[in-house]
């Protein structure tokens, strides 16, 4: 296969209409039932907060969008992931056109992001991760153009695609400190500040004012959740914050990264001639892209070092998205278009792979949440209902991480009145609610106690 400039539109375009025929259809057909996070963040979708307690409230919106159109089809909720990760392949690509002003190369970048599985094999839960993908990509393509240009267009989208990461995912924080570290250097280096900063600034904190203004009501209930998790793993065996985490989870950090890079790694080395070279660190775009690239890396390397926090291995996913332009811009000199078909072989290979890898994971690998009927249950659940009463169920309370956001948020997501999923009751059970075993209620249940896998009890409250 030949390389050529008048092709890459048709290249591009293939690549990313294949991803997201394929990236959709595999979980569709391999996949019982939806991931966890997507499950629970349509059950948070129900009522559009400006937060939640465990996440930012954007890729709960989005799913609640979807639903809306859709209805309870998975199929819908894989495609809507995809979409995310196209676009962001998009954005990418229009980044590297104006930074290379070399459209083969644009491409290169965007293909060797296949070789990287946060963009493909963990794809088709669509969470936070996957929400915070194209804004993260558009936050870093608005800041390079404000900076090249100094539009006023350009300040206020990098403003309002910065804040839409945060209310994506928190860690997009790690990349606006990154770019902020780079405007000091621009600040002291023209020993001159830019007023139109300020425009982005200003933009960013009155799109997240509302978002601040319910942590603050709320009691910071997410980033308290956030911290929790990060220093409190039951399964990694040291929970608390010890000595040793300091050292512990940094290098099992280092130890996951490197394994992650290993088949783009390997992608780029069959596209580039040889690896010496000379890196001029006065070049304004090198500086630029080791600020989003390496620097944010960094940063949570020294959060683990400093804190000893775990870092949760797809806190990462959004931190890769430039690589490919990282590496293409460093070694541009060295690479061999002629051996692009070798290059094409292995993507072809990594592309082929990880879907096949993943059917045949999702299809032969039992007890997994994908593996869960939740819409049979749902269907056992419903006819138990409209067999004891004549209303329509309103609210499924369930308490923990099993019982309430597993159980109750797929019943909330499959039962025909989409009723509304709550953690805790707050006072006695209305008419329409169903509480999941784990409340105190359930043992002297007033209403209709029912008992089904993998509930056990299930206690009715409805209208005879």
């Amino acid at each position: 296969m030949r390389i050529e400039k008048n092709n890459v539109n048709k290249i591009l375009a293939l690549f990313l209409c294949a991803h997201l025929i394929v990236w959709t259809l595999i979980p569709s057909l391999s996949n019982t039932n939806l991931p966890l996070d997507t499950i629970e963040a349509l059950a948070w979708g129900y009522e559009l907060h400006l937060g939640y307690d465990k996440h930012p409230p954007l890729s709960a919106w989005f799913l609640e969008f979807f639903y809306q159109i859709f209805g309870n089809q998975d199929w819908a909720y894989y495609f809507l992931s995809q979409l995310f990760v196209v676009s962001s392949f998009i954005i990418i690509f229009k980044f590297s056109e104006d930074f290379f002003q070399n459209r083969i190369h644009s491409l290169i970048s965007v293909l060797l992001l296949e070789g990287i599985y946060f963009y493909n094999f963990t794809t088709p839960e669509f969470d936070v991760y996957v929400c915070q993908l194209p804004f993260w990509a558009a936050t870093v393509f608005y800041c390079w153009k404000a900076i090249k240009q100094n539009g006023n267009t350009s300040w206020v989208l990098f403003g309002i695609f910065a804040a839409l990461g945060v209310l994506s995912f928190y860690l997009s924080i790690y990349l606006l400190f990154a770019l902020s570290l780079f405007f000091i250097y621009i600040i002291i280096k023209n020993k001159k500040f830019n007023p139109k900063y300020l425009i982005s600034l200003i933009i960013f904190f009155i799109v997240l004012l509302p978002h601040i203004i319910w942590l603050s009501d709320n009691n910071y209930t997410t980033i308290h959740n956030a911290m929790f998790r990060s220093v409190n793993d039951p399964l990694s065996g040291f929970e608390g914050v010890k000595f040793l985490n300091h050292i512990f989870y940094p290098l099992i950090f280092l130890g996951k990264q490197i394994g992650i890079l290993v088949p783009f790694f390997i992608m780029f080395f069959f596209i580039v001639t040889n690896f010496k070279i000379k890196i001029n660190y006065r070049d304004k775009k090198l500086l630029f892209l080791i600020s989003i690239v390496i620097v944010p890396v960094i940063l949570m390397l020294l959060t683990s070092f400093i804190t000893g926090a775990r870092i949760r291995t797809m806190w990462m996913t959004s931190f890769y998205l430039f690589i490919g332009v990282f590496f293409v811009y460093i070694f541009q000199t060295k690479i061999n278009l002629e051996k692009f078909k070798n290059f094409f072989l292995i993507f072809l290979f990594l592309f082929i792979f990880f879907p096949a890898a993943y059917y045949l994971i999702s299809s032969t690998q039992t007890n997994k949440r994908t593996d869960y009927p939740g819409k049979k249950i749902s269907q056992i659940v419903q006819t138990q209902w409209d067999n004891n009463f004549s209303n329509k169920i309103e609210i499924v309370v369930g308490s923990g991480w099993i019982n309430g956001r597993w159980y109750a948020g797929n019943l909330s997501y499959h039962l025909e009145s989409r009723p509304k999923w709550k953690t805790k009751l707050e006072n006695k059970p209305n008419i329409g609610t169903i509480l999941i075993q784990g409340f105190n209620e359930i043992n002297d249940c007033a209403g209709v106690l029912y008992q089904i896998e993998p509930f056990n009890d299930i206690c009715m409250f409805g209208k005879r």
